[in-house]
């Protein structure tokens, strides 16, 4: 968690380094995702060079100043990166489940000073969400 003044591309190595993704069977999760889905604030320079280091396909729009800036360099700007919209409609999944925690009046508002606080007004509220509508 970061401060409410501080961007969240700052934490991203971070995030990215805790990830675990489980296996169907058994075995330990994986640590690397097949693919990242973010919104236009994470796509610098740093983040997509991170993801391509460690393979990891990203499906992150680009914003219209770096749009106009590569091409305002001709030539000189390179190539745009990759990007497939269809796979980016999936990321309204993790916008609801956002949303739902939103709905919750503490989690919005982060009335709780400690990150600890935060961390179980979070999750109770995810248990409460999943208690009413429990997905099969």
């Amino acid at each position: 968690m970061t401060a409410g003044q501080r961007n969240d591309a700052v934490v991203f190595e971070a995030v990215m380094a805790r990830i675990r993704v489980h296996r169907r069977g058994r075995g330990r999760p994986r640590t690397r995702p097949g693919r990242v889905l973010a919104d236009k604030a994470y796509s610098s320079r740093a983040i997509r060079a991170s993801l391509r280091r460690r393979g990891i396909t990203a499906t992150i729009p680009e914003p219209a100043d770096q749009q106009a800036n590569r091409a305002r360099r001709g030539p000189r700007g390179g190539r745009p990166p990759t990007f497939d919209p269809v796979r980016y409609k999936e990321r309204n999944v993790v916008e609801r489940c956002v949303n739902k925690l939103k709905a919750f009046r503490a989690v919005a508002s982060r009335y709780d000073k400690r990150e600890y606080m935060f961390a179980g007004t979070v999750d109770v509220a995810s248990i409460r969400i999943w208690l009413r509508d429990p997905v099969t």
